[in-house]
C-alpha cells in the first residue's frame, strides 16, 4: 500500500535531513530517543502516568493491592498491551529513572538532601514498579536476571535508608562524611540499572530473533520485524544489541526467501535502521549483503516499495560521515549493478519519497567511490536528473534537490560533465538553485536549502571552467546572483559556506568574464585573497540602531 508505506517513511526523511553538510555526510535513519523530541506537554502528560503512583507506592512497596496476583496483573497493564508496547512502557519507566539519577547527582553536589531524599524515594517506586511490569509480560525471565533484579531493589533500598539518615542530622561533619557514601552508592545503583536494562533488552532481542527465525507464518514474522523496527528508533544502543544478537543475519535471511517477500520493505527498512551502528555494517558484510540487496534491485519482479528501500540501505551503508564504510569491499563488485538500477529507480519514480531515497544512494555513491561519477555519466544519469528536476511532482523538496545538486557537483570533475549540463539546460537549473529558500522556515530546511545555494555555486565554478559554460553563466545572470549572496548576509541565510562557495564560483567566472563585474565589486570580491574578501564580506551584517 502506497499510502501507508509514504506514511511509514515521513517521519524518517523529516528526522533525516537535520542540517548537516550533505559534502561531508548525508542523513540517514534515526538514533536518537524518540522520547526526547515530542511536545513537551505532551511527553509530561505520557510521564505523568508513571509518576502518579509514586506516594502509594512509597507506602505498599509494590505490594499487589488484590491477593490473587493474576489480578494484579490486570491491574498494573492491560491485556490489550502487546509485546512493543509493552517494551514502550519499559523504556519510558527506564528513561524517567535514567533522568531522576542524573537530577539526584546534582542536588546531592549541591547539598540538598531534602530534595535528594525525596528522589531517592521516587526512583526506588519507579524501579520496582519497572520491574514488576516488566514481569507481567514476560514469565520467563532468566535466573541472571532476577539476581539483578534483587541487587537493583537491595541496593535501591539501602540509598533510600541512606539518604533518611541524611535528614535526619544537621550536622555537616557527619554529612560531609556520608556524602562519599551517598555518592558511591548512587553510583552503584546506576550500574545496576544499567546492567538490568541491558540484559532485559537483550533479551527481548532474543526473543524476537527467535520469531525470526524458527516461524513459517507471515503474520507472526511481521508482527516479530515491527517490534525489531520499533526498538532500532530508540538509539544506536539499542541498534548494537540488535546487531550482536544476529538481527541483521536473521533480517537478510527474510529477504533471501521468496515466501516472505511481502515483508521485504519492512525488513530492510529495518536493515536500514541497524546498520547506522559498526556492528550492524560488519555483519552485513558477513552475510553478503551487498550482494543480496544488488539482487533486490536488479530484479524487475520487485515492488517500487521493495527497491525503494534496498536504496534506503544503500544510502545508510554508504553514508560519507560514517568512519567504517572502508571495509565494504564487495560494494565496488557490485557498484556498477547497484548505480544502474539506482538510476533507473530515478527514472521512474513514481513519487518524492521514491526519487529520495534513490537520489540519495546515488549522491552518497559518487563520494563513496570516484569511478561511480564515471558509471553515472555513461548512463546518461545527468539527463535523467535535470529532467526529473523538472517534475514538481517528483523533485518537490529541497531535500531532493540537495541530493541532485551533490550528485552534479561530484560529476563536475568531469571534463565530459560540461557538454551534459549544456545540453540538459543544467546551468539554468543551477541558477535556480542559488535562490533556493525555505518556505516553512523550519531548521531542517533552512539548513537544507544552505546546502543546496552552497553546492550550486560549487557546481558552477568547476564547471565553468569551460568558456562554454561560463559563458551561458553570464547571460543568465549568474554574477549578479553571486554578488547578491555574497554581500547579503540574509539571502545565504548568514551561512559562511554559501559565501566561501560564492566567491569562488564569483572568482572564476571573472576570470572567463571580468566586464560583467562593476569596480568596487572587483575590488572587493575578487581582487583581494579570499580570506580578506570572506571577512570583509561577514562584516556586512544590518545594523538595526
Amino acid at each position: 500500500d502506497s499510502s501507508l508505506w509514504r506514511s511509514a517513511h515521513k517521519n524518517r526523511i523529516n528526522m533525516a535531513f537535520k542540517g548537516e553538510d550533505h559534502l561531508d555526510s548525508l542523513p540517514l535513519p534515526v538514533q536518537r530517543m524518540h522520547l526526547i523530541q515530542v511536545d513537551s506537554v505532551q511527553r509530561w502528560m505520557e510521564d505523568l502516568k508513571l509518576m502518579t503512583d509514586c506516594e502509594c507506592m512509597c507506602i505498599l512497596q509494590s505490594k499487589p493491592i488484590s491477593i490473587e496476583k493474576d489480578e494484579q496483573n490486570e491491574f498494573i497493564l492491560s491485556s490489550q498491551y502487546s509485546t512493543c508496547d509493552n517494551l514502550q512502557l519499559l523504556l519510558k519507566r527506564a528513561w524517567i529513572i535514567s533522568t531522576e539519577l542524573t537530577r539526584i547527582a546534582q542536588k546531592l553536589e549541591k547539598n540538598k538532601w531534602q530534595r535528594v531524599h525525596s528522589m531517592t524515594v521516587r526512583v526506588n517506586c519507579h524501579v520496582r514498579s519497572m520491574i514488576n511490569e516488566y514481569n507481567t509480560f514476560n514469565r520467563n525471565s532468566s535466573e541472571e536476571m532476577h539476581q539483578f533484579e534483587k541487587l537493583l531493589i537491595d541496593k535501591c533500598s539501602e540509598f533510600t535508608a541512606f539518604t533518611e539518615r541524611c535528614i535526619q542530622t544537621e550536622d555537616e561533619q557527619i554529612l560531609k562524611s556520608m556524602k562519599s557514601c551517598v555518592n558511591e552508592t548512587l553510583t552503584t545503583v546506576a550500574q545496576y540499572f544499567g546492567q538490568l536494562i541491558e540484559l532485559v533488552l537483550t533479551q527481548e532481542a532474543q526473543n524476537l530473533m527467535r520469531q525470526i527465525e524458527l516461524s513459517d507464518s507471515v503474520y507472526i514474522t511481521e508482527s516479530a520485524i515491527s517490534s525489531l523496527f520499533s526498538l532500532t528508533q530508540e538509539g544506536a544502543h539499542l541498534c548494537r544489541i540488535i546487531a550482536k544478537e544476529g538481527g541483521v543475519v536473521a533480517l537478510f535471511r527474510i529477504c533471501r526467501q521468496d515466501c516472505f517477500r511481502c515483508l521485504y520493505p519492512q525488513t530492510l527498512r529495518t536493515l536500514a535502521s541497524i546498520c547506522c551502528v559498526e556492528e550492524g555494517m560488519h555483519q552485513l558484510e558477513k552475510v553478503d549483503g551487498i550482494l543480496c540487496l544488488a539482487d533486490i534491485l536488479t530484479d524487475n519482479t520487485h515492488s517500487e516499495a521493495t527497491h525503494a528501500e534496498a536504496a534506503a540501505v544503500i544510502a545508510q551503508i554508504t553514508s560519507p560521515h560514517l568512519t567504517f564504510t572502508q571495509h565494504l569491499s564487495s560494494f565496488l563488485e557490485n557498484m556498477e549493478e547497484i548505480v544502474t538500477a539506482l538510476v533507473k529507480l530515478c527514472q521512474e519514480a513514481s513519487s518524492g519519497e521514491v526519487f529520495l531515497l534513490a537520489s540519495a544512494a546515488l549522491a552518497n555513491i559518487t563520494f563513496f567511490d570516484t569511478m561511480a561519477c564515471e558509471i553515472l555519466l555513461q548512463l546518461n544519469a545527468m539527463k535523467i536528473l535535470l529532467a526529473a528536476c523538472s517534475d514538481k511532482h517528483i523533485v518537490d523538496t529541497p531535500y531532493s534537490r540537495d541530493q541532485v545538486v551533490t550528485i552534479l557537483a561530484n560529476m563536475s570533475v568531469l571534463d565530459q560533465c560540461a557538454s551534459e549540463i549544456i545540453q540538459g539546460n543544467g546551468v539554468q537549473l543551477l541558477m535556480e538553485m542559488l535562490f533556493e529558500r525555505s518556505s516553512s522556515g523550519n531548521s531542517a530546511e533552512v539548513a537544507a536549502c544552505e546546502r543546496v545555494q552552497q553546492k550550486s555555486a560549487v557546481t558552477l565554478a568547476r564547471l565553468s571552467r569551460d568558456p562554454e559554460v561560463a559563458d551561458a553563466a553570464v547571460k543568465l545572470s549568474c554574477i549578479p546572483r553571486l554578488i547578491k549572496l555574497c554581500r547579503s548576509p540574509t539571502e545565504r541565510n548568514n551561512s559562511d559556506s554559501v559565501l566561501v562557495a560564492c566567491l569562488a564560483a564569483l572568482r572564476r567566472l571573472a576570470v572567463m568574464s571580468p566586464d560583467g563585474l562593476e569596480d568596487s565589486d572587483f575590488q572587493q570580491l575578487v581582487k583581494p585573497r579570499l580570506v580578506d574578501s570572506f571577512l570583509l564580506c561577514t562584516n556586512m551584517e544590518e545594523s538595526f540602531v
